[in-house]
């Protein structure tokens, strides 16, 4: 009907159980290679704060990378934010589809997807406030974005 696609945070034994389409994991959760080994070939995405960590979830047999903190956030500690010229490099050195997090707003969307990533994770840019208001608004820059 909606066509969605339910990935389970870090855990791919509840992925398992829920016949989820995959699992996300972060660099201190399971193995690349173990999850692969038990959720067979579901959707596996990997977190990842550098062109090296990019590279080997590629490597490593990755469906998709998430990559950031582009911008800084509250949301969850991640270090330093790495811009868009570090998601730029992260996009040109991998083949696999790199999704954006960290920080991302209705303000600066746009030059998130000017760098060529394949999509976004939005969390307190859209649930800071009115959720509604936020929803239009990410709407709205999103529409230029269309033939990016």
């Amino acid at each position: 009907m909606f066509k969605a696609c339910l990935i389970i945070n870090d855990y791919a034994d509840i992925a398992l159980a829920v016949d989820a389409d995959g699992v996300h994991l972060g660099q201190d959760d399971m193995p690349l290679k173990e999850a692969r080994r038990i959720m067979g070939n579901r959707i596996i995405g990997i977190s990842t704060h550098s062109v090296q960590e990019a590279l080997e979830a590629e490597r490593d047999g990755a469906d998709y990378i998430g990559f950031g903190s582009i911008f800084p956030t509250a949301t969850k500690e991640v270090g330093i934010p790495k811009g868009v010229d570090g998601l730029r490099a992260v996009k040109n050195a991998v083949t696999i589809p790199v999704i954006a997090i960290g920080g991302i707003r209705p303000d600066n969307v746009r030059s998130v997807f000017e760098t060529g990533c394949d999509g976004v994770a939005v969390s307190s840019g859209l649930l800071d406030g009115d959720i509604k208001r936020n929803a239009q608004r990410f709407l709205a820059s999103l529409w230029p974005c269309r033939s990016l």
